[in-house]
């Protein structure tokens, strides 16, 4: 499994193993944000400072602005003289309402996986 697979599949970014969250499900509402404190394979500690993952948000803010860029331009290509103007808006909104659970934990998941390095040899069975 490479870097990109193991952030996608929200796993540990040293053991490529360990789950990050304690729920597979993002949409479980009272554990989306649930994280192990240490990966349960190898036993990197996630969070290596507390505010280690606000810089999480800039990742969430890069995928919602190319969300924000790709519905624009898919409305004024497909829609714009179909579909009211808000009634985009709206779609839009609740598009990212609908994708914040996914977003959130992939941002997380990309963030911890930028200042960690695949080591494959420290996991511990």
């Amino acid at each position: 499994m490479n870097k990109i697979e193991a952030a996608v599949k929200m796993k540990c970014p040293r053991c490529h193993e360990g789950d990050i969250f304690e729920t597979k499900n993002p949409y479980r509402l009272g554990k989306m944000t649930a994280m192990y404190k240490n990966c349960p394979k190898c036993h990197l500690k996630y969070e290596k400072e507390i505010g280690f993952f606000y810089g999480a948000m800039y990742v969430s803010y890069m995928f919602n602005i190319a969300l924000f860029v790709i519905a624009t331009v898919a409305y004024y290509l497909f829609f714009e003289d179909r579909v009211n103007w808000l009634w985009y808006i709206l779609g839009y909104i609740f598009l990212t309402i609908a994708l914040f659970p996914l977003l959130y934990r992939l941002s997380r998941s990309i963030w911890l996986h930028a200042f960690n390095k695949y080591e494959p040899n420290k996991v511990q069975h």
